[in-house]
Order: C-alpha cells, then structure tokens, then sequence
C-alpha cells in the first residue's frame, strides 16, 4: 500500500474519532422503552457552531453530477433515502477491482430496497466518458441508474467531494493508474449525514457496513414524522 493511502486511511479513522464528541450515541437495547439502535454520525466540522446544541459534523455539500446514463445527479436524487458513496476509476489497476466486487455485494444484499441507492463517484473524468461509465456499469451487471451511479464530474470537484466524505483521492504520477486514492466506502442518511465509514477492501469491514444499513433504516423510518388525520 503506498504511502498515501496509509495516510488517508488514518485521517479517516482520526476524523470518525474527533467527530465522536459531539454525535448522536450508539445504543443496542431490546427494552421498548429505551432509545432504540443508532448509528454515529462521523465527519467534520469546518463553519464555526451557532449554538452550543450545534455539534454535529457538516452535511455532504451540494452537488451536480452526471451518471452513466447521461442524468443529472443532485443530493435531491436521494432525498428520502440512505446511499452509500465511494471512488474510484475505470481504468483502475490496483484496488478499484476489489473495491467494486464488495460494493455489489452490498448492492445484491439490499438489491429490493429503494430506499438503499449507491453513488460511485470516478476520479478520472478525462478519460471516463459516459459511454465508458455506463460499460463499466453494464460489465458489473447494473443495466440502468435506478439504483447505482456511477457519476462524474469536473476533476477538482470531485476531489473537494472526496474530502467532504472523510475519503481521500488525488493525482499521483508515482501511483498504478496515475491516481491515488483509498477504498473508503461512505454510508450517508437522508439528512446528508455521514453515518459510517468502511474499508471497502475488507470483507469484515463491508460486513459491517451490511450489518448496519438496517440500523439506519430502521431509524430513518423511526424518524419520519407521524401523519395526522
């Protein structure tokens, strides 16, 4: 593993424990009159708080992308729903195979869920072209974007997203591909919250993260507000 991506594999780990101070706690109980299961929420804080009740990390930013379909890609796209992020590039000699195969493993366990999407953002647009993604897409076996993204945008952007989604990606002429980058994989609520962060290269690691994307889902329904008649 190079050096950078040691690097950014602690910052993530550094960022998820400094953001722990001031985050909602987790709770496992059966007794219906606790507070039920809820996942942290991880990130950073950049803006100054407003009150001394403004603890929690920033949001994910505003975004526009394009998916390999040629759609337009905004946070609106997953209003309402929870997904899960990472980065990557097609022509990706390294990592990006291994990181992708777990991530469909991820898919395929929550495939009849649509309230469970995906976002695969690529560090390369100059060469990852629309007909490029959707063939990556298409070999993966994701026929359509209903579900799955793979998304991209200008170069700088893409890296500034990173950062905001406590992963890391930059380029590296030293690196397999010219690019470096971690295999962060980001689990975000319908508030553009960053609700955990796996390494996609672990199986234990997206273990977890199959483990606690029902503990989200539960909440996000828990939190809806009750209609009133």
């Amino acid at each position: 593993m190079n050096t950078f991506l040691s690097r950014t594999r602690r910052t993530v780990a550094l960022a998820a424990l400094l953001a722990l101070g001031g985050l909602l706690p987790l709770a496992c109980t059966s007794n219906p009159n606790e507070e039920p299961e809820r996942l942290s929420v991880y990130g950073l804080k950049h803006a100054a708080p407003t009150s001394p009740s403004d603890t929690l990390p920033d949001p994910i930013p505003n975004f526009r992308l394009t998916n390999q379909m040629g759609q337009p890609i905004t946070n609106q796209t997953f209003a309402g729903k929870v997904y899960v992020a990472d980065f990557f590039f097609t022509s990706c000699p390294s990592i990006c195979p291994k990181m992708q195969s777990e991530m469909l493993r991820v898919y395929k366990a929550f495939e009849n869920n649509p309230n469970v999407q995906f976002l695969s953002h690529t560090i390369d647009p100059n060469h990852d072209s629309i007909p490029v993604l959707r063939d990556y897409a298409e070999r993966l076996g994701i026929k359509d974007a209903s579900r799955w993204h793979f998304a991209r945008t200008q170069q700088d952007t893409v890296f500034k997203l990173a950062s905001a989604y406590v992963s890391g990606a930059q380029i590296d002429k030293k690196a397999a591909g010219g690019f470096s980058h971690d295999g962060a994989f980001v689990l975000v609520d319908s508030k553009r919250r960053i609700r955990g962060v796996y390494d996609g290269m672990v199986k234990e690691q997206v273990d977890r993260l199959i483990a606690e994307l029902p503990v989200l889902l539960k909440e996000e329904q828990l939190d809806k507000p009750v209609a009133t008649k």
